[in-house]
């Protein structure tokens, strides 16, 4: 099945850029493209895409208002990723409580603009790493190390630290010395055993059982 994305950024090469990434890939098909948010609302309503990439400082209305606006929809809404220059903690909490499906920063790469847009469409959410590692040192501290710890193999538990620490699944892969199609299964595995819906998850289950420092 194709996803279908619209774009929602005010600067021309921003969405340019983003329409090139994400045009490469085979199942991702980029439907349409909007320079504020309230042509964002406009064209989401007539193309009807699966995902949106939504700026936050656009003309006319903001990304944050336009996101509250497409979810008014309910279930017919499309998954939401904000994708933004401004790195500060209140957008990232604001986002995800207006119901966001991931939040990335613009210098996030490639790699990880498309697993955002397919973390959304499979109804997942998927936060820079960066900002995963931040948000979560002011998680309550550290507990004992939970019974769901021993059922992870050495190399997952590897995995899960490197996942604790921001890293993206191709700096695990080049840090462990195997390839980004192993790495996506230990993370499948990790996810099943620790009953984990995505990488944040697992990042907090991490630094929740102690197996990594604040």
């Amino acid at each position: 099945m194709t996803i279908r994305v619209l774009l929602a950024d005010d600067q021309a090469m921003v969405r340019t850029g983003f329409s090139l990434i994400l045009g490469a890939e085979d199942d991702i098909e980029v439907v349409g493209e909007a320079k504020d948010g309230v042509q964002a609302l406009e064209l989401s309503r007539q193309l009807n895409p699966d995902v949106v990439l939504m700026d936050i400082r656009m003309p006319r209305m903001d990304g944050l208002q336009a996101l509250r606006e497409l979810n008014r929809a309910g279930a017919a809404a499309p998954k939401v990723v904000v994708v933004t220059t401004f790195d500060d903690d209140a957008y990232v909490y604001e986002a995800l409580n207006s119901g966001a499906c991931g939040f990335l920063l613009k210098d996030s790469g490639p790699v990880l603009l498309t697993e955002a847009v397919r973390a959304a469409h499979s109804g997942e959410a998927l936060v820079s790493p960066a900002i995963t590692v931040r948000l979560l040192r002011g998680i309550q501290p550290p507990r004992t190390v939970s019974p769901a710890a021993s059922d992870l193999s050495s190399r997952e538990t590897e995995v899960v630290r490197l996942v604790a620490d921001g890293m993206t699944n191709a700096e695990i892969a080049a840090a462990l010395f195997v390839s980004l199609g192993t790495v996506k299964t230990h993370l499948g595995n990790i996810q099943t055993k620790l009953a984990a819906r995505n990488r944040v998850e697992i990042a907090l289950w991490a630094w929740r059982s102690g197996l990594v420092d604040g």
